[in-house]
């Protein structure tokens, strides 16, 4: 495998007399290298099979256009969904044992007809245990405080805003995990589930026969509910039963698409959600994104170029002493063996942790811009993405270069 190998300089395989076996070294090899995702791509001569590690790709394989057949096949077969539907994409669901760790690893697959054959997509859901709790997060102490505060009310709700791909499963698995399920009624409803929490009530949803997260909320407050998580909200009739159910003395925990912690309140207000609603409800908003995380064996000392000073003094210039931000050394990379050459190795999150305080609520109540509600926030000192981003980087945990990404 190789992450700038050229596509054409990698030799077609013709014969795989296994295909069972050929398919579960492929899950194999996808697990131990910590992929998170697997794309079987079709072309008019050949099959290519890509991994995303870290958010980059690393090319797998590369084989002749006659073993497509039986290796979408096969998947299919293994996912439990039609095997002669090529017209239209399906969802499955494959539970693959792990031998070296003795556990099931479920692999989330999605097929989409294309001009040659269809493509699937598999997304592995490895759970790693030690990920799951708020400590893990790579919140920075000021942030990770006014979580924990946050976590203390017995109703509101709480948001995790994020773009695909930034994990959200598992900040919101960190969140829930906070609380001892044998002291609360806790019940999720997700789309999978894909962490199992002992004594946590967890659902499906299953929209063919209109179990959704709107019918779930429903019935779900005649269930005596203390904690209630709902894996995303998708739309207004959602986000209103998500609100008042806060209202009515329940924590409720759940996810929205959205590039900003600000940007969410208005998102949840153009979702027609009433202000005033949302004014009494809302405690917190985490927005986050997954970025590179630096080598720490292969690391070494960085000088800042002139523009990239500049940035970092007029980003970090509130918050640290200017002397103090002169004197910080920061550290860039070599490559090694230990991150496959690659200078990083594994990911973080950067995060932006807006907590809904009472001098939000006349800007709430007044339908102000997100501009104005994150101006009012950094004057009351919220940490900026960008600026947490760089702060670890002054931490040594990610490179200059990534956290001047988000500007």
């Amino acid at each position: 495998m190789n992450n700038n190998l050229n596509i054409d300089a990698l030799k077609i395989k013709r014969d795989i007399w296994d295909i069972v076996d050929y398919i579960n070294k492929m899950f194999t090899n996808s697990i131990e290298l910590w992929a998170s995702d697997i794309h079987i791509e079709p072309t008019e001569f050949f099959l290519l099979i890509r991994f995303r590690k870290d958010g980059d790709f690393l090319l797998y394989d590369k084989l002749h256009a006659e073993n497509i057949s039986s290796i979408i096949t096969r998947l299919k077969v293994l996912s439990k969904i039609k095997i002669d539907e090529n017209k239209k994409p399906q969802d499955g669901k494959i539970v693959y044992m792990y031998e070296k760790d003795s556990k099931n690893v479920d692999i989330r697959l999605s097929t989409l007809p294309t001009s040659y054959w269809e493509k699937i997509v598999m997304r592995i859901l490895r759970q790693d245990e030690a990920l799951i709790n708020i400590e893990a997060l790579w919140l920075i102490d000021v942030n990770l405080e006014k979580v924990r505060l946050s976590l203390k009310s017995t109703y509101w709700i709480i948001l995790v805003a994020w773009p695909t791909g930034s994990w959200k499963s598992t900040t919101l698995f960190g969140i829930l995990k906070n609380f001892n399920p044998l002291e609360y009624n806790i019940s999720t409803l997700e789309d999978p589930v894909e962490y199992d929490i002992q004594y946590v009530n967890q659902s499906q949803v299953k929209p063919e026969i209109w179990y959704t997260f709107s019918t779930w909320l429903r019935s779900l407050v005649r269930q005596d509910p203390d904690i209630i998580m709902v894996w995303e909200i998708r739309d207004k009739e959602t986000a209103v039963l998500a609100v008042e159910a806060a209202l009515t003395w329940h924590l409720v925990l759940s996810t929205i698409h959205t590039n900003s912690a600000s940007g969410t309140v208005q998102r949840l207000i153009n979702m027609w959600v009433e202000p005033f609603l949302l004014a009494s409800a809302m405690k917190m908003i985490i927005s986050q994104r997954l970025w590179k995380k630096i080598c720490l064996e292969c690391k070494e000392e960085y000088k800042l170029k002139e523009i990239e000073r500049k940035k970092i003094n007029e980003i970090l210039g509130p918050i640290i002493d200017k002397e103090e931000l002169e004197s910080i050394t920061f550290y860039h990379w070599k490559w090694c063996e230990k991150c496959w050459f690659t200078w990083y190795s594994w990911r973080m999150w950067f995060h932006e942790v807006l907590v809904v305080w009472e001098f939000l609520e006349p800007l709430i109540l007044e339908k102000e811009s997100s501009n104005a509600i994150r101006d009012a926030s950094i004057k009351n000192w919220m940490i900026t993405i960008t600026q947490d981003a760089l702060l670890k980087a002054v931490l040594w945990e990610t490179t200059v270069e990534e956290a001047l990404k988000l500007i």
